[in-house]
């Protein structure tokens, strides 16, 4: 018998408590997945201008998936997020954007709920029947029950529409990996519970969302939405990953050319060298000496961003100098 999780599941509601986040999915026409991406990030420094801000993260497709990206967008409150939606400026990113889509846009607006690290989640978007709200929320209750026998649950919310905004009603199960997810979502069990659900809903659509760099960025238990937006999880990860790779290179990788071991075989071990270096060595050092700029309630002023980004570009510069004179 599969685990039993032992997280409770949260109701969240639409007052606006919790923060507000906007799940967005766009299905990109073939071939254009690049200005897709410079378009997206256009957007996010436009997002980031807009009061209330937290985050943003961008999912790209998984092996086999249709091409459709899924991005995320954070604020703190609901009516800030509205105002983000609503604006002009977007309407005309939006449009700027459009023949980049293979179809319109669609996005789900979560009011309230938990943050989460190290989950994968599925967004779940249903298109409730009129008068069938309250048995679908009590076969939402069922699925749930369902959920907690299968390994890595780690708990679910159900989201009410938002009035103005959201229609559909929307469930966020998460999972601690992408393959218990999966086996849920893959599950025979699941799929009779949806057969006896289509009474209440005419459509469902599901979307998957998981972080890519989390599991490095852990702040304690004190702080359970400290994880810090992407940018600041890619710059850190490469200050270092480069004296990582250099040092492995110039040692490791030497020995094993001469003792004669094939490429492939040397890159497996150096990358399983690199990675257990950074996970158990390098980035808690890292993480504890940029606390100040990484952790969201410690980096809200614009002085401090701006002091966290100039420390790593000059770990950067440092960095390139010191192997620019021994390696070179």
């Amino acid at each position: 018998m599969s685990e039993r999780a032992n997280r409770s599941t949260d109701r969240a509601s639409a007052d606006g408590s919790g923060g507000a986040t906007v799940v967005m999915s766009q299905k990109i026409r073939p071939g254009h997945e690049g200005d897709y991406q410079r378009w997206q990030e256009k957007t996010n420094q436009v997002a980031r201008t807009f009061d209330g801000f937290e985050g943003t993260e961008l999912y790209p497709p998984g092996p086999g998936e249709e091409n459709e990206w899924v991005a995320v967008f954070r604020f703190s409150r609901i009516d800030q997020l509205t105002a983000w939606l609503n604006s002009s400026t977007r309407q005309n990113l939006l449009g700027e954007g459009g023949a980049l889509f293979e179809e319109a846009p669609k996005q789900e607006v979560l009011s309230g709920g938990k943050k989460t690290r190290d989950a994968v989640s599925a967004v779940i978007s249903h298109d409730v029947r009129i008068g069938r709200e309250k048995e679908f929320v009590q076969w939402e209750e069922k699925i749930t029950e369902a959920q907690r026998e299968f390994a890595g649950f780690m708990g679910s919310e159900l989201f009410r529409p938002v009035e103005g905004i959201q229609e559909n009603w929307v469930v966020v199960s998460r999972f601690d990996t992408r393959d218990h997810l999966d086996d849920w979502l893959d599950s025979e069990l699941r799929g009779k519970l949806l057969e006896e659900g289509r009474q209440y809903f005419s459509a469902y659509e599901v979307r998957k969302v998981g972080s890519a760099f989390s599991a490095w960025f852990t702040f304690g238990e004190e702080t359970p939405e400290g994880v810090p937006p992407n940018w600041k999880q890619a710059m850190t990860v490469l200050l270092a990953l480069y004296p990582t790779v250099m040092v492995l290179n110039l040692t490791v990788g030497r020995v094993l050319t001469s003792e004669g071991v094939v490429g492939y075989l040397a890159l497996f071990i150096g990358n399983v060298l690199s990675v257990s270096i950074l996970t158990w060595l390098l980035m808690p050092l890292v993480n504890k000496a940029l606390a100040f700029w990484l952790e969201p309630k410690r980096s809200q002023s614009v002085r401090g961003q701006v002091a966290g980004a100039a420390v790593v570009v000059l770990g950067y510069v440092a960095l390139i100098a010191v192997f620019g004179l021994t390696a070179g």
